[in-house]
């Protein structure tokens, strides 16, 4: 890209997932948030990122005697930030919080700022604690840090911004900063608002209507996140209550969702929105050098041995398991990855759901799984997923492991050295699910659901497995039954005698997935679609 011909980008997100010892992530979001920005660097796109430094991360997550999960948290120093000098002031319950503006350029990303209020000019100290502690009075003071305290940011550094990208609904009150600058320049409230639309789009997550964020404008008002609009502006923008992502829809030219599906979905989900942009598809990606085994890629490139290099990576997996977990797994059987958040549609514990069919597989060991993932601390019915598969793990101890505190170095370890990545939700509710993109280009071969971004790669029995047939209904009950049926089906009928019984296709199998996903989901492609698409006005 030459980018003298591209507009210079400010990228808002609540969460960066650039390395595992940098707690600025809690998943999914901050991990694909760090590989854009890395994705950024690699192209020498004008891309600069905001974002928020938080002094203890996200939590740490570990599980008691009892395989229950408890939460841990730690004040983090970072010796690599640098000092901008920089210091910019938002309102809070009407008092002025000062934001210093940290950058780093670590990990070889874009310039990433950062806004920290844990410093002495402050009484709210508190507000950059902790990634997602709440959602309440503080949620709405982190949101207004980003976005409003993102903007003055941008001001005080002098970097001239073209388009303003809302990765999520948290910055959407970025809007209401440049909506007010307009207006101190002598707009009128309709035209700065729609001046602003021209400068700002918005990518949606969230495929469920009730997981998309909502404050009581009472509650706004209250910590002065009007930023000097008026209440019934505020509710022209986002309703009441307000929802960051109509407001995002609102305040934006156009925006995204994170696959095909997704977009559609997401139509779907805000078509009573009124003056909401349009959402087209950009399917997420990820950044190839940090999640794909060099290894691997070189047996692939100069037609090396994909088995032996992966057995090899997979031996690794097992000795990272056994020292994580003490549990010593079999090299030579197949060995399930799932590693995600602990949500109830992501269905962690499906392929226990009917006990009398799997239980023989488990307890020979001829299908081994490991599991990771975290819940929000607040998430009692995540918590109660994960202390299932914990109580898994004791049930069936030599083929069940539950590695606790999930993090980049897990996903790492699990999408590299993994036979087969399991992703299992209730369709149509998973947004993206880079993690499979992860494993399919290390020719860890996806057996997944048709959902996320699965549709746009599957070439069933080519380059991995769908499981079942797209079925959707909201009766869960039979949801569930349908696709635990296509699971055991697919894995008993068709992983397994293949891993077994047909080592050359397996191995045909991990090239294919390997050439339709290495260029397909690769940052690079991502980019170039926003530029294209969003951030370049036609």
């Amino acid at each position: 890209m030459n980018e003298k011909k591209l507009p210079t980008v400010a990228y808002f997100s609540m969460e960066y997932g650039l390395h595992s010892d940098f707690k600025m992530y809690a998943g999914g979001l901050g991990i694909l948030a760090g590989d854009y920005i890395k994705g950024a660097k690699d192209i020498n796109a004008p891309i600069v990122a905001i974002g928020i430094k938080w002094k203890q991360g996200y939590t740490d997550q570990r599980i008691d005697e009892n395989g229950k999960p408890y939460d841990t948290y730690h004040n983090y120093v970072y010796d690599f930030l640098e000092d901008t000098g920089v210091k910019v002031t938002v309102k809070v319950r009407n008092t002025d919080v000062v934001c210093k503006v940290w950058k780093t350029e670590q990990f070889g990303n874009s310039s990433l700022y950062l806004l920290d209020t844990d410093i002495p000019e402050n009484g709210d100290a508190w507000i950059t604690g902790q990634l997602y502690g709440w959602f309440g009075e503080e949620r709405i003071a982190q949101e207004i840090v980003l976005g409003i305290g993102g903007v003055k940011a941008m001001r005080a550094l002098q970097i001239p911004i073209d388009v303003y990208h809302f990765n999520e609904g948290h910055a959407a009150l970025a809007a209401t900063e440049l909506i007010r600058e307009k207006m101190c320049a002598g707009k009128t409230f309709e035209e700065a608002w729609m001046a602003t639309r021209e400068e700002v789009v918005f990518t949606t997550h969230t495929p469920i209507k009730e997981g998309n964020e909502t404050h009581p404008l009472d509650r706004l008002e209250y910590m002065t996140a009007y930023n000097g609009l008026t209440r019934d502006q505020m509710e022209r923008i986002g309703g009441n209550p307000f929802n960051m992502t109509v407001a995002g829809l609102r305040l934006s030219r156009i925006s995204n969702g994170v696959a095909e599906l997704h977009a559609d979905t997401s139509n779907k989900m805000w078509k009573e929105v009124s003056g909401r942009s349009e959402i087209i598809g950009i399917t997420n990606a990820i950044h190839t050098p940090t999640w794909v085994d060099e290894r691997m890629t070189a047996a692939y490139e100069k037609g090396g041995d994909l088995w032996a290099t992966h057995m090899e990576i997979k031996r690794e997996l097992i000795q990272f398991i056994k020292e994580r977990s003490g549990i010593s797994l079999n090299a030579d059987n197949l060995l399930i990855g799932f590693s995600r958040r602990a949500a109830p549609y992501k269905r962690s514990d499906l392929i226990f759901s009917q006990p009398e069919i799997i239980e023989p597989y488990l307890e020979s060991g001829k299908v081994q799984i490991v599991f990771s993932g975290k819940a929000h601390p607040l998430d009692d019915t995540g918590k109660k997923i994960v202390s299932n598969l914990v109580s898994m793990m004791k049930k069936y101890p030599k083929s069940v492991v539950f590695l606790e505190n999930y993090d980049m170095t897990i996903g790492a370890q699990l999408t590299r050295g993994s036979d087969i990545w399991l992703n299992n939700p209730r369709r149509p509710l998973e947004a993206s699910g880079t993690s499979g993109m992860k494993a399919a280009m290390n020719g860890v071969l996806n057996c997944s659901v048709l959902d996320g971004w699965w549709p746009e790669a599957c070439i069933d029995g080519e380059n991995g497995w769908q499981i079942g047939d797209g079925f959707e209904t909201t009766d869960f009950e039979v949801l569930d039954r349908h696709d635990s049926d296509a699971l055991y089906d697919t894995l008993l009928n068709r992983v397994l005698p293949t891993y077994y019984e047909n080592r050359n296709k397996w191995v045909q199998m991990m090239s294919k997935s390997i050439e339709t996903t290495r260029e397909a989901f690769a940052t690079k492609r991502m980019l170039e679609e926003y530029f294209n698409k969003m951030y370049i006005k036609a």
